[in-house]
């Protein structure tokens, strides 16, 4: 099925690599006008051979995220999926680290979303159009612990309640939040978690990575792509009756 976003206007963050970029690429492919963002603007230039619009985003810069929201106007789809993934207990946790942590992961969110919603549901009361917003959690979060990712988990469980708040508050006025929670993801930010873990484990970077793959019932990473897939569906008009939700995409990891 193609088209199933056409004519729908998309913006999504952290967009260079990884899930962001196959989201964009995935959005624009069902006809959806994409304005894909990243810190990192080069590594999202090469996009508008998809027919993608690329733009400098820094989601940690609330006037940087105000200014894009009055020039653009109501978008019909926000994709949420900036990150970072900190490894550590609460006793590697530094204060720097949580706030940095909670800066990115929630509070980008945050920015994101109040800085859109305005515009979203001013077009929502004139012409009855609603929107769609996906955010990026985990199913490392409130939906299971982990080793190692103590502030991380509790960002994403943050971005879980976040974006069940914001369901329920505009449930009534065309306004659908929905969370995506993935398992292991083959990424090129997992590539550089695995090669710092590498030096510091047996077997190195093979091993390491074979500890990210075992955990995964099915016997593999996602990828993605595959992410990218569930999100279409969620910014499309088939999700319609679907908000306030976690959808987990994790091989069997919560099994």
């Amino acid at each position: 099925m193609a088209g199933r976003l056409e004519g729908k206007r998309a913006l999504v963050t952290a967009a260079a690599q990884g899930i962001g970029r196959a989201t964009a690429l995935a959005f624009a492919a069902e006809g959806a006008n994409v304005l894909a963002t990243d810190v990192a603007e080069g590594k999202v230039a090469d996009l508008a051979e998809a027919f993608v619009a690329t733009r400098r985003l820094d989601v940690r810069d609330g006037v940087a995220i105000a200014a894009l929201a009055d020039e653009l106007g109501p978008v019909d789809i926000l994709f949420n999926c900036a990150g970072f993934v900190h490894h550590g207990t609460i006793l590697d946790v530094m204060p720097d680290d949580w706030d940095f942590s909670f800066d990115l992961n929630v509070k980008s969110m945050y920015s994101m979303i109040r800085a859109f919603l305005p515009k979203m549901l001013e077009r929502f009361h004139s012409v009855g159009t609603g929107a769609s917003i996906i955010n990026m959690a985990s199913t490392v979060s409130s939906v299971k612990g982990a080793p190692n990712r103590c502030v991380y988990g509790a960002t994403k469980a943050a971005v879980i309640g976040l974006t069940k708040a914001v369901a329920a508050d505009f449930i009534t006025q065309g306004i659908r939040c929905n969370a995506i929670c993935p398992g292991t993801i083959a990424t090129p930010s997992l590539d550089e978690r695995i090669a710092m873990q590498g030096v510091l484990v047996p077997g190195g970077t093979e091993a390491a990575r074979g500890a990210f793959v075992e955990r995964q019932p099915l016997g593999r990473l996602g990828t993605p792509e595959e992410v990218a897939a569930l999100a279409v569906y969620l910014a499309s008009d088939e999700s319609a009756f679907t908000t306030g939700a976690i959808h987990i995409i994790d091989g069997g990891f919560t099994l």
